[in-house]
């Protein structure tokens, strides 16, 4: 019998769908890490990223972070912050939030960015404050991208979220860990189908919501504001 099919096997046993160690629970606490995650990345980066799409300073600074928190190995901060701090939440929140943080703040500034300056300055020249022009014309316009952005880092968190089990916390990453542990390749192979398919549904919803927000975009052009 192949792996693959012993893997099916421990899928479709309704032994692993009930309990705390059953699929609901552990993708539950899965889905749990990554919302706590994006939504403290975002407090960080989205307010940084619209201030220096809207202003344009700092840019070149930006790039350089964001490329050099890209190129952060996630696993070796999460073993470097948990002998400074110790087992718990914090570290692995710590590690995933600094590998959303380049995409969220990357989709932000690059939004505002690809509005049209004529637009802007159309509206400036009818009088409009820069908050009115922050809020009114650049964030609606840049919305498609600003969501892409939220895509990109809720995937890569989704799928480097099981790093939490690395530090004895739950999630997905269980299977994986613990089937490494004992040998259990079925369960391994499982928990990796889990996260994949996760990922791929939230990347499914996450494109509806582009599409979405790039459909109630309005049609703003120089003449119109």
């Amino acid at each position: 019998m192949s792996i693959w099919t012993d893997a099916v096997d421990w899928l479709t046993d309704s032994a692993h769908w009930s309990g705390d160690d059953g699929v609901p629970h552990r993708l539950l606490q899965h889905l749990g890490y990554t919302a706590d995650t994006v939504l403290i990345a975002a407090v960080i980066a989205i307010p940084l990223g619209l201030w220096i799409g809207h202003t344009g300073r700092m840019r070149t600074a930006a790039v350089s972070i964001t490329g050099a928190l890209r190129a952060l190995p996630t696993l070796g901060l999460l073993t470097f912050i948990v002998l400074f701090i110790g087992i718990g939440l914090t570290p692995p929140l710590i590690a995933l939030v600094v590998l959303s943080i380049p995409s969220l703040l990357a989709g932000a500034y690059s939004g505002l960015e690809s509005v049209d300056r004529q637009t802007i300055d159309a509206a400036r020249s009818m009088g409009m404050t820069e908050w009115q022009i922050l809020t009114q014309v650049e964030i609606p316009l840049a919305l498609p991208i600003i969501v892409g952005g939220f895509r990109s880092a809720t995937l890569q968190v989704v799928a480097t979220a099981t790093v939490a089990a690395y530090v004895s916390l739950g999630g997905l990453g269980r299977y994986i860990i613990d089937g490494q542990a004992t040998r259990d390749y079925p369960q391994m192979v499982g928990g990796s189908v889990l996260v994949v398919a996760l990922a791929l549904t939230l990347d499914g919803i996450f494109a509806g919501l582009q599409r979405l927000a790039r459909g109630a975009r309005p049609a703003l052009s120089p003449s119109q504001v």
